[in-house]
């Protein structure tokens, strides 16, 4: 059915619309707010979800296979019979980007007074900073798919998130770099969280391994609404590179691939990353002539999902045609829900009591989907859940413990391919 909010904007329900909503506790971020119970027994109120994803903004690429995600666990969770006699309800709204910041702050109070306990969200990682006091003050879970500003590791007890820190794509995309063969490395960075938490990280590999960074350092980031890149990628080619990083947002990276075309960038020696990473294709606005980014490389967190997952989000929605942080809005919806059921409540202070424990934080038995870790906690088990995404336990900052990152190849139609996955453990602060 579809749910029109006060503002007019429409929002999706997937499962049956109880009249009954979970309360919003005003919780406070002390640890351990919620009781456990090794049962999975209760008589909980029905599991309220909300998201808070990209639907417009720079990273409107991502709200399709994050919303995809998080609706394909809901029907997989609903099917098994929801939680607490009911099917589990889930409220659709607009995170936006950092320049449309009121977009975010209206969602999340939105959310929080339609009494959702977790929020899946945001993607940018300056939107989750505009609105987490906000939504975790209230004593609602957070749980991000796609956040990885380092500054966010440890944020809050009832911050999580499903994607790793920069420290681990950071790590994996400097060391591409210097493996291709390049010492003198320019980076084009936008002023954002997101942007110069990834620079100061990728600049870190690159000069512990004995390269240079020649542009791109403290100072030489551009402005997010930044139109006009001729004199900053002049500057950057100036600079000597035999490798360019282009760290920004897909409204951004068009405009400044089209400049570096223009002032005769070899496109093969450049490198995208997760915010701007997309099939560009020959057409349309975002679109560029037949092989452009013909040996561009890129990366992206999580690990590359299978075909039988592609499969299963496209039962959802169809019209997909990229799958980026899919698994990790699927796995935060299902480690919600498997919280809940093994603290038999789903206030946000129980299912933040428990998130650590049903991800495999203390040990327990394997399971793989809501269904069978599910059977498991009903049976008295501890359970370790294992993450289409790839990633590990949730840390003692919670953070995943550990993640993989896709390399991946751009080819002659710009659009990319996937070459490799590597794994790399995340420091717990």
């Amino acid at each position: 059915m579809i749910r029109r909010t006060h503002a007019g904007r429409a929002v999706a329900v997937t499962g049956a619309l109880v009249l009954a909503l979970t309360a919003c506790s005003g919780g406070t971020d002390e640890a351990g707010g919620g009781e456990t119970t090794d049962s999975g027994s209760g008589s909980g109120e029905p599991l309220h979800i909300g998201t808070l994803l990209p639907v417009t903004g720079s990273l409107a690429q991502l709200g399709p296979p994050e919303i995809a995600g998080v609706d394909l666990a809901i029907a997989e969770i609903n099917e098994a019979g929801g939680l607490f006699g009911a099917d589990v309800e889930v409220t659709h709204t607009d995170s936006s980007d950092a320049n449309n910041a009121p977009v975010s702050t209206a969602s999340a109070q939105e959310l929080i007074s339609a009494g959702a306990s977790v929020v899946i969200g945001a993607a940018s990682s300056s939107v989750t900073l505009n609105v987490v006091d906000d939504i975790t003050g209230a004593g609602v879970v957070q749980i991000s798919p796609a956040n990885t500003a380092t500054n966010l590791s440890g944020y809050s007890d009832f911050y999580f998130r499903t994607a790793p820190p920069d420290s681990v794509q950071g790590d994996v995309l400097g060391n591409l770099i210097i493996s291709d063969g390049a010492s003198n490395v320019g980076i084009l960075v936008f002023n954002d969280s997101y942007g110069t938490s990834l620079r100061d990280v990728v600049a870190g590999v690159v000069t512990d391994a004995g390269g240079t960074v020649v542009y791109g350092a403290e100072g030489q980031e551009f402005d997010p609404a930044e139109q006009n890149f001729s004199t900053i990628v002049g500057d950057a080619i100036a600079s000597s590179p035999d490798a360019i990083a282009i760290l920004a947002f897909t409204d951004q990276t068009p405009l400044v691939v089209r400049e570096l075309v223009a002032q005769g960038w070899d496109m093969s020696k450049t490198y995208f990353v997760d915010g701007n990473l997309q099939n560009f294709g020959t057409e349309g606005e975002t679109g560029f002539p037949a092989g452009t980014l013909e040996g561009a490389q890129g990366t992206l967190p999580g690990a590359f999902p299978s075909e039988e997952f592609q499969a299963r989000m496209l039962e959802v929605d169809p019209e997909l045609s990229e799958y980026s942080y899919g698994p990790e809005s699927y796995d935060a919806t299902i480690l919600a829900a498997l919280a809940a059921l093994k603290g038999g409540a789903s206030d946000g202070e129980t299912i933040q009591a428990n998130l650590a424990a049903v991800s495999g934080a203390d040990g327990g038995e394997e399971c793989t989907g809501f269904q069978e870790c599910a059977d498991l906690i009903e049976a008295g088990e501890d359970v370790a859940y294992q993450a289409v995404s790839g990633v590990g336990p949730f840390n003692e900052a919670n953070d995943p413990s550990s993640a993989f990152i896709g390399i991946y190849k751009f080819g002659g139609d710009n659009t990319y391919t996937f070459s490799r996955s590597e794994e790399g453990e995340v420091p717990a602060s």
